[in-house]
């Protein structure tokens, strides 16, 4: 990206820690999301297009989302238009779903997915949700006698085996808490790089934030602006007065002081808008600090969880509240 003064902005990054060298890999701090309720194949490749023109590397997708294909489009089309150098210059993400984590699937799922996207290898492989459902099944919210506990184990050596192969650079898991995090630390031979979870100045994962910097664990903020729009999102993030407040003081949007804070914590976020200007707007955030004040006014913001789970439990499922599917920690 270029600053109005012409200057490139460089995207900062942060290196994900691994037992094995070749997963040692820098993930640039901030990246383009590709989930959608309903997407827009058309809005979503001019968006990807426009990002790689403006400067992003990261890209986030999942096998769920259906952006797989038409992302693999962008970045092949990018790469023969000389947008972009070279592979190497590229971050991609995807995720295993939730039907396919069981220990004799995960490989073939991620091999589909590098199909999907025209690549020879991940950047980053996540387990999308600490949960299985039966084969074949893809609806979402599915059907909750579909659910079953995950074996953890067995999918976490599926996932190191995807790394040994090299099919991806490196592994990690989303929408985990401490408690099931640290289960997989107790026995994974490759350590989790990263933990993809929901977060901003409304829902600010303080707890999460501490137990992932003390076991040497990236988080990766997904819905960073509360995912306005969609069945999940709030429109109470952009909204939030003291944020405003902020914003009018800095000079800056609400999803730049949003971003901002996020980028202070040591936090990496996945962004989602097929919008050119607030794509660039987004960029905006590394040639300036909030204060201390406004740390603290952003930390006196009460707490609400945004995606709550309560669509993964019922009486016919294995799960029979919340809390025990989530280990309490909503």
């Amino acid at each position: 990206m270029e600053s109005a003064s012409g200057t490139a902005i460089r995207v900062p990054e942060v290196r994900l820690s691994s037992s094995t060298a070749a997963g040692s890999r820098p993930m640039p701090v901030i990246g383009l999301g590709t989930a959608a309720d309903a997407l827009d194949v058309v809005a979503m490749r001019s968006a990807a297009l426009e990002a790689i023109k403006l400067g992003y590397r990261h890209f986030d997708t999942a096998s769920k989302y259906g952006s797989e294909e038409p992302l693999g489009e962008v970045l092949a089309e990018s790469l023969r238009l000389g947008l972009i150098g070279s592979r190497a210059e590229l971050f991609v993400t995807s995720k295993l779903w939730t039907s396919d984590a069981h220990a004799d699937r995960v490989v073939p799922a991620l091999r589909k997915s590098l199909s999907n996207l025209q690549l020879d290898y991940l950047d980053l492989y996540l387990i999308h949700w600490p949960i299985s459902c039966k084969p074949g099944s893809y609806m979402y919210p599915g059907d909750e006698s579909d659910l079953m506990p995950m074996d953890f184990e067995a999918v976490w050596a599926a996932m190191e085996e995807c790394q040994r192969l090299g099919l991806t650079k490196s592994i990690g898991v989303s929408n985990f808490s401490c408690k099931k995090l640290g289960n997989i630390l107790s026995f994974a031979k490759i350590p989790p790089t990263v933990n993809q979870v929901e977060m901003n100045p409304l829902w600010q994962q303080k707890k999460l934030r501490e137990f992932c910097k003390a076991n040497n664990v990236i988080i990766t903020a997904f819905s960073p602006l509360g995912a306005r729009g969609t069945n999940w999102g709030t429109n109470e993030v952009m909204e939030n007065e003291s944020l405003k407040e902020i914003a009018k003081a800095r000079g800056k949007s609400i999803a730049q002081v949003c971003l901002r804070w996020l980028y202070e914590q040591g936090v990496t976020f996945v962004v989602k808008s097929f919008n050119k200007e607030r794509l660039k707007e987004n960029l905006g955030i590394f040639d300036w600090e909030l204060t201390e004040g406004d740390h603290e006014k952003i930390e006196r913001i009460p707490q609400k969880k945004m995606m709550l789970k309560e669509e993964f439990v019922s009486a016919k499922g294995p799960f029979k509240s919340v809390e025990e599917l989530w280990d309490g920690e909503l």
